[in-house]
This record gives C-alpha cells, sequence and structure tokens, in this order.
C-alpha cells in the first residue's frame, strides 16, 4: 500500500529557496512537490519542524500558506530502453515532449513527463529462463536500440533471487513487467526500468588501473596530454578558446560506446546551436546518426539556477548504467563553472558563511564527488565483463583566470588538464591547448599501449617533442627582446623544429576531412618524421650549413602537409618526404664542402 504522507506549507519564500514547516519526517534529500502548481523540488536542510527547499522550476508566484507535499523519495533517474537519443532538461524530462505539453516553445512551470516513454514498445529477447537464480546486475534479457543491445539488468540492491517468471520474446513498453523473481519467499516484479538516486554512485565489484587511451583521433590529445577510458579530465578556458569544438571533437572521434553531454548553464544561444548540430553529426563508426547512441541533457543559463546541479548528476547517473552494462561511456560536461555558481546562489540563499570569491566552503567536495564516479571497473553480475566512465568537464574561469578557485580545485581531482590559450586561439592555432600549461597523468601507463597500437615508441617521442617545445618557448621570449638572427645557429634551429612540430602537429583543423581525426599510427608515424628533420639538420650546423638555408627547404613545407594526406596515401607520401628531405640536406652539405 502506497504510504500517504502529511501535507506542510510554505512558510516563506526567497528566490529558489522555499521554506516549508509541519512536513514531519522530512528527510534531506528528499524530493517534494511545492505549492498548487506542484513545482518538483528537494530538501537541502531540516531545522526543527522547518524543512529548506530548492526548488527545481521558477517560484515567481508561489505564496506563503501554499502546500509542499512529500514524496517519501530522493531526487532519482529512470534507467531503461528509450535513453538513446532523447533531449532531455536538467531533471530528465524529454524537452520535446514538454514543449507539446506546453503548446510551443515557451514552457511553463509544473509540467510532469516521464523520461522513458511508456507507449513506445521496445523487442525483449529474454536470456535466462524459469528456475534460473540470478544477482544484482545478471542479465534477464536484451532490447536493440539504435546501435547497441541495450541490457535489461537485475537492478542493484535486489539479491540473489530465482527466476519465477519470465517474459517471452515480444514487444513490450517499459511499465510491463518483463521478469517476476522470488527472493525469501518475497515476489519483485521487474519492468525493463527502473529507478536510481543521482546523488548516490551505482556499485560495481571492482575498480581497475586505467590502462587504455581513449583514442580521440585529436593529436595533441592523444599524443601530448591523453585520457584513458575510466579517467578524468578538465579543459578550462576564457570564451572562443574553443572549448566547444574540442568536446564536439571528443563525443564524435572518442573511442566510446556511448556519449553524454550535459550542457550545464550554457547560453541559450550556444545550446540551440548544440541542438541543431549535434543531431547532424554523422557517426564515424557506424554511417548513423552520433545521435543514436548519445543522450543530451540541456539545462540553459536562463533555466533555474538549481537545476543546474541535478543536470550534472542526472548525467553521470545515466553514465554509470551504461557502464553497467559493460560500455564505455564518455560524459562531457559544460560548464562545471556554471554549476559551482549555481551552488554559489544557493548558499547565499541559504545564508552559509562563504569561502574564496564567495563559494561555499563544500565546493571541493562537490566537485571530488562528481569526477570521483568516474573509473574503470569490473560490473556487476556474473559476465565478467569491464565497463569504464570518462568525465571531461569543461571550466569556464572569469576572464580565463586558471587560478580561480574552480579551475584550482578541478585539478586537484582530474587525471588530465587541458588548458585552452586564449593568444593562441587569437593566432588561430586551434585545439589551442598550451603544451606549457597541460598536463596528463596517465602518459606513463600508457607506453604498451602505444606500442601495441602504432608499433612506436611514442613515450620517447613524446619526450623528445616537449623538450623542444619547452625550450623554444624560453627562446622566443628572448628572440622578442633581441631578434632571432642574435640567436645561435643551433637555437635558430630549435625555434625551426618547434614551429614545425607545432604547424605540423600540434594544430588540427576539425572541419577538414581528412585531418579532423587521426590514427594512433599515423600519430606515430607523423611525429616520428617531424623530429627526424631536427635529429638529421642538427650534425648539419657543424659542417657549416646556414640556417637560412635550411629554413627555405620545399622538403619542410611537404612535412607539415603530411597530416593532410588520407590513411591509405600515407606510408607512400611520407618516404617520399623523408627522401626529398634527405636528398636537400645532402645537396646543403655538398655545396659548403
Amino acid at each position: 500500500m502506497e504510504e500517504v504522507f502529511a501535507k506542510g506549507e510554505i512558510l516563506h519564500i526567497r528566490g529558489p529557496v522555499v521554506f516549508a514547516e509541519n512536513l514531519k519526517g522530512a528527510k534531506i534529500r528528499e524530493v517534494v512537490l511545492v505549492g498548487e502548481e506542484r513545482l518538483i523540488g528537494e530538501i537541502v536542510k531540516v531545522e526543527g519542524d522547518v524543512a529548506v527547499i530548492q526548488v527545481y522550476e521558477p517560484t515567481g508566484g508561489l505564496k506563503p500558506g501554499e502546500p509542499v507535499e512529500r514524496t517519501g523519495e530522493p531526487l532519482s533517474a529512470e534507467l531503461g530502453p528509450g535513453l538513446l537519443g532523447s533531449v532531455l532538461d536538467g531533471l530528465g524530462r524529454p524537452l520535446e515532449a514538454v514543449a507539446e505539453i506546453a503548446g510551443g516553445p515557451f514552457i511553463t512551470r509544473g509540467i510532469k513527463v516521464p523520461t522513458l516513454p511508456r507507449d513506445k514498445k521496445w523487442t525483449f529477447k529474454p536470456v535466462v529462463k524459469k528456475g534460473d537464480t540470478v544477482e544484482d546486475g545478471d542479465v534477464l534479457g536484451t532490447v536493440r536500440e539504435g546501435a547497441i543491445d541495450h541490457k535489461i539488468m537485475v537492478p542493484p540492491r535486489t539479491g540473489r533471487c530465482k527466476v519465477t517468471e519470465i517474459a517471452s520474446e515480444g514487444d513490450y513498453t517499459v511499465e510491463e513487467v518483463i521478469a517476476t523473481l522470488e527472493r525469501a519467499g518475497r515476489k519483485v516484479d521487474l519492468k525493463m526500468y527502473h529507478k536510481w538516486p543521482v546523488r548516490y554512485p551505482r556499485p560495481f565489484k571492482e575498480k581497475l588501473e586505467p590502462v587504455e587511451l581513449l583514442l580521440t583521433g585529436q593529436r595533441v590529445i592523444d599524443t601530448f596530454f591523453p585520457i584513458v577510458k575510466g579517467g578524468t579530465s578538465a579543459v578550462p578556458g576564457g570564451f572562443g578558446t574553443g572549448k566547444t569544438v574540442t568536446l564536439h571533437q571528443i563525443s564524435k572521434w572518442a573511442d566510446a560506446d556511448v556519449v553524454v553531454y550535459v550542457g550545464c548553464g550554457e547560453r541559450g544561444n550556444e545550446m540551440t546551436d548544440l541542438l541543431h548540430t549535434f543531431p547532424k553529426l554523422i557517426d564515424p563508426k557506424t554511417g548513423r546518426p552520433l545521435l543514436e547512441r548519445s543522450v543530451l541533457i540541456a539545462n540553459t543559463s536562463n533555466m533555474p539556477v538549481p537545476a543546474r546541479e541535478a543536470s550534472i548528476f542526472m548525467g553521470i547517473t545515466y553514465a554509470e548504467y551504461f557502464r553497467d552494462m559493460g560500455l564505455h561511456v564518455v560524459l562531457t560536461a559544460d560548464s562545471t563553472s556554471r554549476w559551482a555558481e549555481a551552488l554559489r546562489e544557493l548558499s547565499s540563499r541559504l545564508e552559509e558563511i562563504p569561502s574564496e570569491k564567495g563559494y561555499p566552503a563544500y565546493l571541493p567536495d562537490y566537485i571530488a564527488s562528481f569526477y570521483e564516479r568516474a573509473g574503470r571497473v569490473k560490473v556487476l553480475g556474473n559476465r565478467n565483463e569491464i565497463g569504464s566512465v570518462a568525465i571531461i568537464g569543461a571550466v569556464s574561469p572569469s576572464g580565463g583566470d586558471l587560478n580561480e578557485p574552480v579551475t584550482q580545485h578541478t585539478m586537484r581531482y582530474v587525471g588530465a588538464f587541458w588548458a585552452l590559450d586564449k593568444d593562441l586561439a587569437f593566432r588561430r592555432h586551434f585545439p589551442s591547448i598550451n603544451w606549457l600549461r597541460s598536463f596528463s597523468k596517465y602518459v606513463s601507463g600508457l607506453e604498451e599501449w602505444w606500442m601495441r597500437n602504432s608499433g612506436e615508441d611514442m613515450l620517447s617521442l613524446r619526450t623528445e617533442a616537449m623538450d623542444i617545445l619547452q625550450r623554444a618557448s624560453g627562446l622566443e621570449e628572448v628572440a622578442r627582446v633581441v631578434g632571432e638572427a642574435a640567436l645561435s645557429e643551433e637555437n635558430r634551429l630549435l625555434l625551426l623544429e618547434a614551429e614545425l612540430i607545432r604547424e605540423g602537429y600540434l594544430v588540427q583543423n576539425a572541419y577538414h576531412e581528412v585531418d579532423t581525426f587521426c590514427s594512433p599510427k599515423k600519430q606515430a608515424k607523423l611525429l616520428k618524421a617531424l623530429i627526424q628533420f631536427y635529429r638529421e639538420a642538427r650534425p648539419l650546423l657543424d659542417y657549416g650549413v646556414p640556417i637560412s638555408k635550411m629554413q627555405r627547404l620545399s622538403s619542410l613545407g611537404r612535412l607539415r602537409r603530411l597530416k593532410f594526406v588520407p590513411e591509405k596515401e600515407f606510408d607512400k607520401e611520407l618516404e617520399e618526404a623523408l627522401k626529398e628531405l634527405k636528398d636537400e640536406l645532402n645537396r646543403l652539405v655538398a655545396e659548403v664542402s
């Protein structure tokens, strides 16, 4: 029998924060329905008989005395067939269905609509039979959804049970019972979906070492500042530095089965652009729309502030659900700064003591609770499968200041840090990842992966290239003061090589048919070829070959253009370019002999 809760009433209102009294037995993080329109809210604080509620919808027009109703449940996500290809708001409501109920694009408050369509039928194929014993995470059957086999699993916290009934192969809605289990004489009916509280990480068997590169096809990321499957990364950068394009590239090309994109507090025009362009992106794996294996959460800056916080946790719960199927998931959040700003506003409404820049003192804990839900794990059940969730969070520091609290706290909890540089962006150097301010903790653990997938000692090549770039950075400062001509020939050669690596390797055109993605083998061969010029040109300085003549070699232009050569033609073009380079260098030596 469904429990009936006594109704309280609004005491007073402070923006999105509502104080309600007479909510006997109320619990922190419990969802409540506020006012005559039953707006969705969540209890964040209890003081005696008064509950403090953050409301996820506009509170304009609410007045003291209106009813507040407890639900007895925490904020939860619906997990089941129908998630892929959907565009949801921060509370998991499908925007298309909400707009239909609202009768247009101007969405009114108080609309209740489930995440998963209740009328759509899915073809269920059972993989267990009556009498089988199952436990948490075991697969009951599968549903084909888009490009994946959606596994209908025994929800966590169900326990070890015996299958007493299982639906035959056929079409069912998510509300129909597809299995009946028995545990200690108690029957449990399971549907194709279940709910999970978004603030609680979903359980797994074991967390594994992150040793497999999350291939993005972006050279500066994969080679210099890699992220692994189950890893974490932050992408900080000011306006116009290319955060959104970088996240789009990763979403499109990352070696992942499912993409979850959370637009948290972004400008409405940027989110609109995303919603128009994302469905048009073609999945390079299947040739079908990328949206078929994606979940989009749209929570724009003009939407209620508390919903930003909910959207982040809603997105990571969806990601964990697909991870539990043994899939590899990428979650991109754009941006966590807007989420932190929402925490700051709510904290001030609650009159909490502020910390640096007005943020609440618990900001680091919140950031940690988000990034710590990433990982590569052995999933529940008797499947011996591995799934992963990689989290990539964009950070939008005010004025591009990377020393502000959100960026600094995020750096403590992520394994990779891609610092976008406005100066590089203004010079049309994209991705504008600054190689001096970025880092990755995953580099050393990927040596075996690179050897296996490229056949080259990529770690040594990376170390040599980074050394050249770092030394050249210091020389560029000197050259700006005294002029490049005042430098030694060796230092001028170092600057030439650094420019070659930047132009021929680090700069990558996201809109070029070939250069938009670079395979591991091509990355290794390309970087080796660019470094080979430096190795072969350096001894020529001892013969007296002037650097001015090396700068005019036609083979350098050819090396720079190698990145635009299609994969099938690359080896032949590379061989010819290196032969031309060798011939030109030999000719220079002959001229000075």
